[in-house]
């Protein structure tokens, strides 16, 4: 039999066997039927190994498809609360035309292997607004840390990203203790953070940035959202700078 005749027989036939199995029970077919349909299938397929990988690439594809499209709309459910949060600091260029939202914590060692990543982006971009949005999701120490962080930023904006960049990129573990220590070598006492801390805590913007994660299944950090994707892990500036440019030029990360 030629092999295109062998390949739509064999397509025709996966065809009608899915077509049966989804119309009505496997019990419909006989004995006979269920082996000549098994054997056939199975050796279409040992002879095209090809076709499993089609399929898998196709599924592959469906599920982004899927997972953009679930993204973008929650996205668009959040965007006030994602890119507009007064809890949270933007750096780079505040009239930028396309925004980076990062979650970190300051205890997350892929975090801290981003940071060049956000310092080269800002650098080589100057039309990229960048938003520090604080998770912290690693321990009583990243939470500790947090609320340090949050009272630096209200006492000291002009100075947080140089507390961001000092604090995330100590090596150890960031404490209450480290991050009072980074914030009274910036010029802040540590009485005035305390004071701070005190007077205004930051357990509402956490519990806020907590349920924006739940909605956006942010799991970890770091993630990011761009446009209206929200993207999950350190993926790298050259990922980072192809979604902006996707944005740029078409509205979306995948264009």
């Amino acid at each position: 039999m030629p092999l295109f005749s062998k390949t739509l027989l064999a397509a025709s036939a996966i065809a009608i066997a899915a077509s049966l199995a989804m119309v009505q029970p496997a019990a419909a077919l006989d004995d006979q039927q269920k082996k000549e349909f098994g054997e056939f299938i199975k050796e279409y397929l040992v002879e095209h190994p090809e076709v499993l990988l089609d399929a898998q690439a196709a599924l592959e594809k469906k599920q982004d498809e899927q997972r953009l499209a679930q993204s973008a709309q929650a996205v668009a459910q959040n965007k006030d609360a994602i890119f507009n949060s007064k809890d949270d600091v933007t750096i780079g260029n505040p009239k930028g035309n396309v925004t980076v939202v990062e979650f970190f914590d300051y205890n997350c060692t892929y975090c801290r292997h981003a940071l060049p990543d956000m310092d080269a982006l800002l650098k080589q971009d100057p039309n990229v607004r960048f938003v520090l949005k604080e998770f912290p999701i690693l321990g009583p120490d990243s939470v500790a840390a947090s609320r340090v962080s949050d009272a630096f930023r209200k006492l000291a904006p002009d100075k947080y990203a140089e507390f961001h960049h000092t604090l995330l990129g100590t090596d150890g573990r960031a404490s209450e203790d480290s991050a009072i220590e980074v914030a009274t070598s910036l010029g802040v006492s540590e009485a005035a953070i305390r004071a701070e801390m005190a007077k205004s805590p930051n357990n509402d913007s956490v519990k806020a940035t907590y349920q924006l994660a739940t909605d956006l299944n942010v799991t970890g950090t770091p993630a990011y959202v761009i446009g209206d994707e929200a993207i999950s892990g350190a993926i790298g500036l050259q990922a980072i700078q192809q979604k902006i440019a996707n944005v740029r030029s078409c509205g979306k990360t995948t264009c």
